[in-house]
């Protein structure tokens, strides 16, 4: 059976294209075998189930486990403690077929919890149940649960989680499980804030038992090299393998789901298309930067996920606002209600005890949503839409013509602004500008390196070609001097050997316009607004 790369559920090494998780899983069972219980809580699509399903196949030969799935327990079923129940033992029930080792009291009493529904099941019973067979089992038994988030809004998971707790306290004296891990976005310590948002609850958890879940999920450039060498052993495309899981780490951070839909759209979307004939025409730089571009504007479950939160969080939408046009520093505090949401759905990481965004992934598609909220009403993206033909010269981005136009068009509707408000926008607006120039054929990146409250490279992309674009607000002529060597070396990363650069200067005496320079080998085309 060929194998492919998948997005969609659990990945299986019989089937998918996948990294080696052999190291995580032994830093897993690490933590399991010193007895700690704890949650694995990352964003959507991160790989959880992955690692839960092939964790249990790890864990077989020195413990006997059972994993669980929130998402078979329906909603009704969190109602009170004894439907929990009933349903809790079902879900156990179905699991334990498969098992030949189960004492045969302890499966004749979970069955009976299962299948009596008309009798009241107390949560006691379960756990009485579950100590008897954790006394009887001849290996340790480890319990998972996946999709926590279902049950997080309901007070008898509360009751559920107490009573682990109560269990792991007294571990010494009464038989339980050697480890419980539960998987979810949301982290169950923080349950109580969920539930009941009042302060005097926020943090009194009852899952304050949770040992650090420290393993690191994401994919590196080496993970990313050893899934293409499984493909390539398929295929002998002939790609350079280091340089595409360099790309593919660059521009995803290693956000799993990022990874497998770019090698997807690389291998079933690029191969075979007019511009990318066969495989070994796709698995080339210029096919990745391809796949990237249509990565960033499709519409999969997991924009929707992230765009959903801005609307739900709206503080959580004035951070990464700043984060993105401002270029302002945050810096990251853990204990910060808004900066865990942020990272516990994947909008940002820390970086040098700094808020990020977490990849260049979900940078551009944030850009672009947040300009969207604008196309109907802005001027500056009306007057791209309008004057969008004169900017492709024999099939070629005409980048300067862009510039002259832009500073043209400010000038013409913002050039009485102040200070604030042009530094505010300024940048924002050449975005909104240059968008419908460049939509359907080209796409742009934010360089994260450059990105501060003064200076941002954007590098535009378009029929292969690529364009670096310094923004900058103006701080002087020695600043800007500075500001021309620093692209030159930029342009030197790229091997271009012409830049661009746009600066924002709120000296009232400016002279506003185009003008092109030579610095050494570099050609510069320098435009002030």
């Amino acid at each position: 059976m060929t194998k492919v790369f998948n997005v969609n559920g659990a990945c299986r090494s019989n089937r998918h294209y996948m990294v080696d998780l052999k190291s995580r899983l032994e830093e897993i069972k690490g933590m399991i075998d010193a007895g700690e219980y704890f949650t694995i809580n990352r964003a959507r699509q991160y790989g959880k189930t992955t690692t839960l399903r092939s964790l249990a196949d790890f864990l077989k030969k020195d413990y006997q486990v059972v994993s669980l799935d929130f998402q078979n327990i329906e909603s009704v079923e969190f109602a009170n403690g004894s439907t929990f129940v009933h349903a809790l033992a079902r879900e156990i029930n179905k699991r334990i077929r498969r098992f030949p080792d189960v004492p045969e009291e302890v499966r004749e009493k979970i069955i009976q919890l299962a299948d009596n529904v008309e009798r009241t099941a107390r949560m006691a019973e379960l756990f009485a149940c579950f100590s008897q067979w954790c006394e009887q089992t001849e290996k340790p038994l480890v319990l998972i649960i996946d999709e926590v988030d279902k049950a997080a809004n309901n007070e008898v998971f509360v009751d559920f989680l107490a009573q682990l707790r109560a269990g792991y306290l007294d571990r010494d004296e009464i038989p339980t499980f050697q480890s419980v891990i539960l998987a979810g976005v949301y982290d169950v310590r923080s349950i109580r804030r969920k539930i009941r948002p009042d302060d005097a609850h926020k943090e009194n958890s009852p899952w304050n038992i949770a040992a650090d879940f420290l393993v690191n999920m994401s994919f590196s450039a080496d993970d990313i090299a050893g899934m293409l060498k499984q493909y390539e052993a398929d295929y002998h495309t002939g790609m350079d393998i280091s340089q595409i899981s360099c790309l593919i780490y660059e521009y995803t951070s290693g956000y799993p789901y990022l990874v497998s839909r770019l090698c997807k759209l690389i291998d079933e979307k690029l191969s075979g298309s007019k511009d990318f004939p066969g495989r070994s025409s796709a698995w080339t730089k210029e096919g990745f930067f391809e796949a990237e571009k249509m990565l960033v504007k499709e519409d999969n479950t997991l924009y929707q996920s992230l765009i959903q939160k801005l609307k739900l969080y709206p503080e959580l939408k004035t951070v990464l606002y700043e984060l993105l046009f401002k270029g302002k520093p945050i810096p990251y505090a853990a204990t910060n209600d808004y900066m865990k949401d942020a990272a516990m759905f994947g909008f940002i990481k820390n970086k040098n005890d700094t808020a990020v965004i977490s990849n260049r992934i979900f940078e551009a598609v944030l850009y672009n949503n947040f300009i969207s909220e604008e196309f109907a009403t802005n001027k500056m993206y009306s007057a791209g839409v309008q004057e969008k033909n004169q900017f492709i010269v024999g099939g070629h981005l005409d980048v300067r013509r862009v510039l002259e136009k832009f500073v043209e068009t400010f000038d013409y509707l913002y050039g009485d602004q102040d200070e604030v408000f042009l530094e505010d926008v300024g940048r924002r607006y050449f975005i909104l500008f240059l968008k419908p120039i460049i939509n359907g054929v080209g796409n742009y990146s934010i360089e994260p390196q450059t990105r501060n409250n003064e200076r941002m490279d954007v590098v535009i992309y378009y029929r292969g070609e690529q364009y670096v674009c310094e923004l900058k607000i103006w701080r002087g002529n020695a600043y800007n001097q500075r500001g021309e060597e620093q692209l030159s070396g930029y342009l030197d990363y790229f091997g271009l050997k012409k830049g661009y650069m746009l600066s924002f200067n709120f000296n009232k005496k400016k002279k506003i316009g185009v003008k092109e320079i030579i610095l050494g080998d570099k050609v510069l085309i320098e435009a002030v607004v």
